[in-house]
């Protein structure tokens, strides 16, 4: 069966994004509790508090499982700008295209709810991540030494618009 990328929230999505991030933060990071819980806790805030048509969700799935993920939060969208959170996608379906098409459904959807500015942290040495944010018009604009993770990386906001 071919991955597929749904819209919105499925049960047990809140556990398995912040698994997929737990599991590849530890091995390539170190990152540890500290990391796991702040996304569950954040990851859960943000169901909680989900509106449909400010905010989005973009699974992919593939076999009944949940391979990937990407979010905008358009809370404090008028004010700070949509924030871009919790995207990635596991080692079996990297490579296919999927994180492209993944942030393609989260721009689209930024723009026809007319965002001013999208923004995301993230940290130096995510190579493959930063090509496609600055391929689709994402701009370094703060760069800092942070620990906001629970272990010390060079912090990096990208914004768009």
């Amino acid at each position: 069966m071919t991955p597929t990328i749904t819209e919105g929230y499925i049960p047990g999505c809140i556990g398995r994004i912040a698994q997929l991030h737990a599991n590849y933060y530890s091995v390539s990071n170190g990152f540890g509790i500290d990391f796991e819980a702040k996304v569950a806790r954040e990851l859960a805030d943000f169901c909680q508090n989900y509106q449909c048509g400010r905010d989005g969700i973009w699974l992919i799935q593939h076999n009944g499982q949940i391979e990937g993920s990407v979010i905008i939060d358009g809370a404090h969208a008028d004010t700070h700008g949509a924030h871009l959170r919790w995207f990635i996608t596991t080692e079996a379906i990297k490579g296919q295209g999927f994180g492209t098409q993944l942030l393609a459904k989260a721009i689209d959807f930024v723009e026809v709810c007319g965002y001013r500015k999208t923004f995301l942290w993230t940290f130096s040495g995510l190579n493959a991540a930063r090509h496609l944010y600055e391929s689709n018009k994402f701009r370094l604009v703060h760069e800092s030494p942070g620990s906001q993770w629970g272990t010390l990386v060079t912090e990096q906001r990208f914004e768009r618009g």
